[in-house]
């Protein structure tokens, strides 16, 4: 894996988890997520 890449993912996965965090429990309930899941979620949307 590049480096250009590798910082491109990492990017995408701190994005994800901020946008996430920033959600109530509420709204996170309506998406089907725990606070617990968050960063995997994040993680898998960094590799796609």
């Amino acid at each position: 894996m590049n480096i250009a890449r590798s910082i491109t993912e990492w990017r995408r996965y701190r994005e994800t988890v901020t946008e996430l965090n920033r959600l109530s429990t509420r709204d996170l309930n309506d998406l089907g997520i725990g606070r617990a899941d968050i960063r995997s979620i994040a993680r898998q949307a960094a590799r796609v």
